[in-house]
């Protein structure tokens, strides 16, 4: 994406862009003259259009993602950026807290997509998909998320693989980064005080610099966290 005047640029739908990565990214589109669009339980800020909308009922993700690119006259890309965790055994997570971990983090996201497909086409536009480092190394208490990233990391690539010439596919697995995502945790799964964690800006910035490929070039997948992240390798 190439600096421009607010609003002329792209238009991109950004899950979960309320906060955290996906608010970081909402700013950065902006910034970067683009049109910023948001599905989230909660309001974004600065007047960026939204639509509110609990990505566990994949149903409403599908129909609001349609919606909001009907509104906007279409999609340029869309960042699947929304993401929930509740570590913890697999026998201590409730079952429905359990596979709401699932539908939030892969089944919305294959939602958002599926919806979005025949805007991004016409477009020639882009996806980003938004994994982990545990969706390529698993870890203990984390039988959900794990099990769900692994999940959108092989979506992702076999999306690619399908939509290849057509639309551009972006895998990110990005590292722990200093947003709200741990604070409701119990403090054993809560980062330390000397926690090596990312600015959610700096990741924004790879999907932006992912974003900005012409038609025919493709950043298939990006690694992006903290030199001393001990999830990756």
């Amino acid at each position: 994406m190439t600096t421009s005047p607010p609003g002329a640029g792209p238009t991109v739908l950004v899950t979960g862009g309320s906060s955290g990565l996906g608010a970081a990214v909402v700013t950065a589109v902006a910034r970067a003259g683009g049109r910023p669009l948001v599905l989230d339980r909660h309001r974004p800020g600065d007047g960026v259009p939204w639509i509110e909308c609990d990505l566990a009922d994949t149903r409403a993700a599908e129909d609001a993602t349609r919606a909001l690119a009907e509104r906007s006259g279409g999609l340029d890309a869309v960042v699947t950026a929304a993401g929930m965790d509740v570590p913890g055994k697999l026998v201590d997570v409730p079952r429905d807290t359990w596979e709401r971990i699932v539908v939030v983090d892969l089944l919305a996201t294959v939602a958002v997509v599926r919806a979005a497909l025949p805007y991004l086409e016409a477009s020639r536009g882009n996806i980003v998909t938004v994994a982990s480092t545990l969706g390529v190394k698993a870890v203990s208490d984390a039988t959900a998320y794990c099990a769900a990233k692994f999940g959108v990391v092989g979506f992702t690539r076999a999306l690619a693989a399908e939509l290849a010439g057509a639309v551009g596919v972006t895998l990110l697995i990005p590292g722990g980064m200093r947003t709200g995502f741990f604070d409701d945790r119990d403090p054993q799964y809560r980062p330390g005080p000397d926690a090596k964690l990312n600015d959610p800006a700096d990741t924004a910035a790879a999907v932006m610099f992912a974003l900005s490929q012409p038609p025919g070039s493709a950043v298939k997948e990006l690694v992006v966290c903290a030199e001393q992240e001990t999830s990756y390798p």
